[in-house]
């Protein structure tokens, strides 16, 4: 399922210390997110030369594709699918009871 999450996309943690906290997602690169608000880690850096001393900045860390999961509305992680519409289109869409909700399109026609 990892392959279809991307920038934008709001995902759901499914293990780790974050479990359960939900975000969208910054950046991905080849196997890992970052996602706004998780797995946030205190940096120590250096202020510019006018003001002097030391910064703690808090920031998000990246960490394994495979721990997160697109999520529905309700934050519940969902198994995404793939179908093609009436206008040929690439659409990604997950089943909540009987019905089919789409996410997004995959690619433009």
């Amino acid at each position: 399922m990892s392959k279809w999450i991307r920038k934008g996309d709001k995902v759901v943690v499914i293990t780790g210390n974050d479990r359960g906290r939900t975000g969208e997602v910054i950046a991905r690169f080849e196997d890992r997110v970052i996602v706004q608000g998780v797995n946030i880690r205190k940096k120590h850096a250096k202020r510019k030369q006018k003001t002097p001393g030391t910064e703690i900045l808090e920031m998000e860390m990246p960490f394994h594709i495979s721990n997160v999961a697109l999520c529905n509305s309700d934050g519940r992680p969902v198994k995404a699918k793939v179908r093609v519409n009436k206008n040929g289109a690439k659409e990604l869409y997950y089943l909540e009871g009987e019905k089919e909700v789409a996410l997004r399109q995959v690619r433009k026609p």
